[in-house]
């Protein structure tokens, strides 16, 4: 991808599903009982694997097409033992989600991803459903797929989690879902919590009490018209970007405004930029608004960490371009989690802001961005991970001369589409 500075952002313009909600209308669709009908759905590869996946375990499953997915649920017990390995690519949600799934089916299956997928560390699902009564065994004791498992007969636990993970809460919870009791999850700080609405909209019994999710097993699910909203996520690239360059003037609508996913909002208006959310509402058990953003000067450094840290953690190669742009020093605090996404994203992320002359040092957990520096254009590696290579992208905007970004096919992974809505509302 060939990135130039950019004149003012204008108009309106969508972006993709949400990438998380899209998963889990389709692993809850197949276990309830009729059909579910999804809307905006994100025909990203990351959910394509989750489709794949459930295919091969006996679901008819129609699209996508045109945004639209149908999914014929089983219901808890009618998903078939695999004739195949089970592939979820470079899926950390599909891979850690389906294994809750899989421990309470009573037959065998292999799940399996790419090279990087390979390398994620899976411990912290496996650990929990081991103790639920799962036989799982992969590589490393069971730290790294592929993974085998052998489920069925599963008993409910107290599961306290050391990290505030929604994929390790949601792999618990769904296999909760084929345990005789009452399963409990807490965390140390409340993480994203798109599983617990969605369980509760198909018809579970689940209860919230703080950071404390409780799950009722055996409850029958039933099939639900799910519309995706808008993915914060990939809209908060956007939402930089018009940030940062002069006389913009975005709006995005229909994007999920969750108060778990939403700390990227409050971390930008903190730092004085422009946004308004209109037209605020609720789709699906899942609140939406539309994204107004105005350049609305120069922003300012700030510290992010504790608590607001799990609702912005896919968030912080944008959050980190803001900031080398930004006035003053930021930092980010408490993210030792970005070292396992589909890369090192505090390495990755340091290493792509070096590339444009930003001034950046890399923390135990976190960065420390010393802001104000002008931006240069500048030849970038996106190392297979669709973020950093949608940061580098949007640094592109705002640096002086020409960025390229090798390797930006990964985009496709959450963002199918993204070159041609930066084209669009540049207006060119």
């Amino acid at each position: 991808m060939h990135v130039a500075p950019a004149g003012a952002l204008q108009g309106t313009t969508t972006v993709p599903g949400d990438k998380s909600i899209s998963h889990r209308a389709v692993m809850l669709g197949a276990l309830a009982e009729g059909d579910t009908v999804i809307e905006n759905f994100l025909p990203g590869e990351d959910c394509l694997s989750t489709i794949s996946c459930f295919g091969k375990l006996g679901v008819e499953i129609q699209g996508p097409e045109h945004g639209r997915v149908i999914v014929r649920g089983r219901g808890l017990s009618g998903l078939s033992e695999p004739d195949d390995i089970l592939d979820a690519g470079n899926s950390g949600t599909t891979m850690r989600l389906i294994l809750g799934i899989l421990s309470g089916q009573p037959f065998f299956s292999v799940v399996t991803g790419d090279r990087s997928l390979r390398q994620r560390p899976m411990a912290r699902v496996t650990g929990p459903l081991v103790q639920m009564g799962a036989h799982i065994r992969g590589r490393q004791g069971g730290r790294l797929a592929p993974l085998a498992i052998q489920g069925g007969c599963l008993k409910p636990i107290d599961y306290g989690s050391p990290v505030a993970s929604a994929q390790v809460k949601s792999a618990v919870l769904l296999a909760g879902l084929f345990a005789d009791g009452v399963t409990y999850v807490s965390e140390p700080h409340r993480s994203r919590d798109h599983t617990e609405r969605m369980l509760n909209y198909f018809g579970a019994n689940i209860k919230v009490s703080g950071n404390t999710v409780q799950v009722t097993g055996q409850s029958r699910l039933k099939g639900q018209r799910v519309c995706v909203p808008g993915d914060i996520s990939s809209a908060a690239f956007l939402m930089v970007a018009a940030a940062l360059v002069p006389g913009s003037d975005l709006t995005i609508p229909g994007i999920g405004i969750n108060p778990t996913r939403s700390g990227i909002l409050d971390v930008l208006l903190e730092m004085g930029a422009g946004i308004e959310l209109l037209n605020k509402r609720e789709e699906g058990g899942e609140p939406v608004a539309d994204v107004h953003v105005r350049y609305a000067g120069k922003l300012s450094g700030v510290t992010v960490a504790g608590e607001t840290i799990p609702r912005l953690i896919d968030e912080v190669p944008a959050l980190a371009v803001a900031a080398a742009a930004a006035d003053g020093t930021t930092r980010i605090k408490d993210a030792g989690e970005l070292k396992v996404k589909e890369s090192d994203r505090i390495a990755t992320v340091a290493a792509i802001l070096r590339r444009f002359g930003a001034a950046v040092e890399e923390l135990p957990d976190g960065l420390l961005i010393m802001g104000g520096r002008p931006l240069q254009g500048a030849i970038c590696d996106s190392q297979g991970d669709h973020r950093i290579a949608m940061a580098a992208a949007i640094a592109g905007l705002v640096a002086k001369g020409e960025t390229v970004i090798r390797g930006a096919e990964c985009i496709n992974v959450s963002f199918p589409g993204f070159a041609v809505v930066l084209k669009n509302i540049q207006g060119k």
